[in-house]
């Protein structure tokens, strides 16, 4: 579904307009309420991470970014040389991308994207597997990634273990079991008189990734580790 009550692509519009402390506010289930800065959204590649660097050097041939926000990651890919299609479900940010300067998008949802075997590469950064909403979401786009995907064709994707947030001062977890799995978080996200809704956002582990991508068909492949449980893996879709 395409979304008309669109939070982040309005703040991202306000940002192009001049408001450059525009913010969009995170609720979940999890925490306190956070922020995003809508500048960070179009950061250069000067400015990335570390995670985000090595992620556009580990792109190869035909990208998908999926959740291309304000294009920063498209635009890095453009300027490389590489063939990149920005995707994104905000009208906002399609409008935002297309003012500066990405040059092939498409405005929807991953899950409604037909086409057979278009990319080598589907880019989901800034936690963008989270899009699959809980395990069994995940295991339902792991089986259309591969409608997707060229043969032996990879995903990048960034994810965090978020466990330590069940930590207690002395170091012991404490998870309810009856509660599902600890990564399935609620999301609502506001700007101004814009918001979301609830909908879901899934945190994986990079274990049980593991068994999940190898369950369907892909290798995995730990990229890169950050210290708050952050990672960058690598899913190579196998040869049948």
């Amino acid at each position: 579904m395409i979304v008309t009550n669109d939070p982040v692509g309005a703040a991202i519009q306000d940002f192009l307009q001049g408001e450059k402390q525009a913010e969009i506010v995170v609720e979940s289930n999890l925490t306190e309420d956070d922020v995003i800065s809508v500048s960070y959204l179009f950061r250069s590649e000067e400015e990335m991470p570390e995670l985000e660097l090595l992620a556009l050097d580990q792109c190869r041939g035909n990208v998908l970014d999926v959740g291309a926000g304000a294009g920063c990651h498209t635009l890095a890919l453009q300027e490389r040389g590489l063939e990149v299609t920005a995707l994104d479900i905000s009208t906002g940010a399609i409008a935002a991308m297309e003012q500066r300067g990405v040059r092939q998008m498409l405005h929807g949802d991953v899950f409604a994207l037909k086409g057979k075997a278009s990319y080598d590469t589907l880019l989901l950064l800034m936690n963008g597997i989270g899009i699959a909403g809980n395990l069994e979401g995940l295991e339902r786009f792991l089986e259309h990634a591969k409608n997707l995907l060229k043969p032996g064709g990879q995903l990048l994707l960034e994810s965090s273990d978020i466990l330590y947030m069940f930590e207690d001062e002395d170091g012991s977890v404490l998870l309810d079991l009856n509660a599902g799995y600890y990564g399935e978080v609620r999301y609502n996200m506001r700007y101004k008189d814009q918001q979301t809704g609830e909908f879901d956002w899934l945190f994986i582990d990079p274990a049980i990734l593991q068994d999940y991508a190898e369950d369907h068909g892909y290798t995995f492949e730990l990229l890169y580790e950050g210290e708050y449980g952050n990672y960058l893996a690598r899913l190579e879709l196998q040869a049948v």
